[in-house]
Formats: structure tokens, C-alpha cells, sequence
């Protein structure tokens, strides 16, 4: 037996701090929470965002611009994409939404708008929510079809 394995006895020691059970207990008086201010009454909930009475920094930062609540994000797709698929032998000829989640193209609830980047040289019949003029004019002009939701 040393000092660096030395245990108390089983039982001896009580596991957790019984806190306001008078002051034999060496948790009484204040039941650990220090004097006054307002983290030591009963019902405090510290507010987000609250920094003691300075200036919080949500309002420290100036404002500005608009952001529109009804605005559609859209998941942008190239052409080239679309080709890539075919050359991989991923597509033969119908593209729609299961195909691109599948394939990593997007998510299930995105919304989907095909852009004109890139040449698109296979005939595909694609489905899409929205389309460009140009994504639409190069997708007709290859023999395909696209259909918008």
C-alpha cells in the first residue's frame, strides 16, 4: 500500500452534493449560489443573447437589406451535368427528379431549374420545375423534350 492508491472506505463518501438541506450539510446559506444578483433568486432563466446588461451583440450589428420570406430557392442543374450522366451510362433517355437525387444532383424537397451551361448532345426527355431559355432551347434542339412541373 502507497499514497498513490489510497481509497476512502466504501460507503464514506456521498455521491452527488445535497444542496439547501440546512448547514450541517455544507451546502446551506446560500445553496451554492453566491450572493444577490439575479443568478442567485429562484426563477431565473437567463435570456438569449444576454450579455450582462451590455449591448448584446445582435443589436450591436447594424441591419440592412431585405430578405423576402416567399422567395423559391432553386437547385441549380448545367446541361453538362445532364451529359455526364449520359456518358457515364447513368441516363439513357428520361431525366426527373428521382433520377438527380439518386445520381447526388439534389435533395428530395429541393425545387429543380435546369441552366444552359455546357452542350447537351443526347436526346433526353427531361422534367424539371423550371427551365432556362436557353437549357430549353438546347434541350429541343438535341430531339429531347423538357417538361416543367
Amino acid at each position: 500500500m502507497s499514497l498513490n492508491n489510497l481509497k476512502p472506505a466504501k460507503g464514506s463518501v456521498k455521491s452527488s452534493k445535497r444542496i439547501a438541506r440546512g448547514e450541517g450539510s455544507g451546502h446551506g446559506g446560500t445553496a451554492t449560489r453566491g450572493h444577490k444578483g439575479a443568478k442567485s433568486r429562484s426563477g431565473y432563466s437567463r435570456k438569449v443573447g444576454f450579455e450582462g446588461g451590455q449591448m448584446p451583440l445582435q443589436r450591436r450589428v447594424p441591419k440592412f437589406g431585405f430578405t423576402n420570406v416567399n422567395r423559391k430557392e432553386y437547385q441549380g442543374i448545367n446541361l453538362d451535368k445532364l451529359q455526364a450522366l449520359v456518358d457515364n451510362g447513368k441516363v439513357t433517355d428520361t431525366v426527373d427528379l428521382t433520377v438527380l437525387v439518386e445520381n447526388g444532383l439534389a435533395s428530395k424537397n429541393d425545387l429543380v431549374k435546369i441552366l444552359g451551361g455546357g452542350e447537351l448532345k443526347a436526346k433526353l426527355n427531361v422534367t424539371a420545375h423550371k427551365f432556362t431559355g436557353s437549357a430549353k432551347a438546347a434541350i429541343e434542339a438535341a430531339g429531347g423534350e423538357a417538361v416543367a412541373l
